[in-house]
């Protein structure tokens, strides 16, 4: 009942340990007293990251479930909102940003973040779903991560993806656009910059290595 304090999001598994959760295998849980030691909540996070929760009132060690319904007043309207601060607090303390959903789009994110310690950066409140990567040292750009309609790069396709643009040597530019499943770079200049679909269209070692050249133009 707290999906949109999730949405777009995802946990990270080491934060949620710091925070107190206990690792189950199959889930992390996470409990804790709200309205005054009245309640005690639990806080599952399933694998698919779905949030549960459970409210047992400490007195009677029964379970309050007129939360989860459409029960309306000002007692279970003050429990509700405990439950949402608490679930706030973690999204806050433990989750980042889930804007893009393919897995090679979350491969690149992760290599990234292992190999430079960089994370994506949302500049443009009006497109939630860009990022870019910069260098530290001089804050140029390496890569953005982007979603456009298909047909928007040359595809015949009406659907959103994901794709990547990375940087070019523009000397090199005729060759890297004739291979397969490279395309001009979308929003950038065209002779600096080219395409990927993280698609799985691109091998993810030859990504990974495009990613590599890349971060490497950006020192020039």
């Amino acid at each position: 009942m707290f999906e949109e304090l999730t949405r777009r999001k995802k946990p990270i598994p080491e934060k949620l340990i710091s925070y107190g959760f206990e690792d189950r295998g199959d889930y992390f849980q996470y409990a804790t007293e709200i309205c005054n030691g009245t309640f005690l909540l639990t806080v599952q996070i399933e694998a698919d990251d779905t949030v549960n929760t459970e409210l047992i009132e400490k007195e009677t060690g029964e379970a309050y479930i007129l939360y989860k319904v459409n029960a309306s007043g000002s007692y279970v309207g003050e429990i509700r909102s405990a439950i949402e601060q608490v679930i706030c607090d973690i999204v806050q303390k433990c989750y980042e940003a889930a804007i893009f959903k393919t897995s090679q789009a979350q491969m690149v994110i992760e290599f990234v973040r292992e190999i430079y310690g960089d994370e994506l950066e949302f500049l443009w409140a009006r497109f939630p779903d860009n990022a870019i990567w910069r260098r530290k040292d001089n804050k140029k750009w390496y890569g953005a991560i982007l979603t456009v309609l298909g047909k928007k790069i040359g595809l015949e396709s009406d659907k959103m993806e994901e794709i990547i643009d990375l940087r070019m040597n523009p000397a090199e530019a005729e060759t890297i656009l004739s291979r397969d499943n490279y395309y001009p770079g979308w929003h950038m200049n065209k002779r600096s910059w080219y395409t990927l679909v993280l698609d799985g269209g691109i091998p993810d070692e030859e990504l990974k290595e495009r990613i590599r050249e890349s971060y490497e133009l950006a020192a020039k």
